[in-house]
């Protein structure tokens, strides 16, 4: 068994998650997306869905990113 890094339950389920030469130890997506998701510059929303990077800074959507100033975005559907 492996303990959360999130709550600390420990949970004979957990599952690792391999990201940018780091190993982190989850007992449920929910947390594990507490953890990695990144958060929108403009409504600070967790973006667990595509999002869009512009300039080093994500958020969950063009509208967003145009809220915020950025120009050229474009939400890919």
């Amino acid at each position: 068994m492996a303990r959360c890094e999130v709550c600390g339950n420990d949970y004979g389920m957990s599952f690792e998650v391999h990201a940018q030469g780091a190993v982190h130890v989850f007992d449920c997506f929910s947390c594990a997306i507490h953890r990695m998701a990144p958060i929108c510059e403009h409504c600070r929303v967790q973006i667990i869905g595509q999002g869009v990077e512009v300039e080093g800074s994500w958020y969950c959507g063009g509208h967003c990113a145009r809220a915020e100033g950025k120009v050229g975005i474009v939400d890919k559907v």
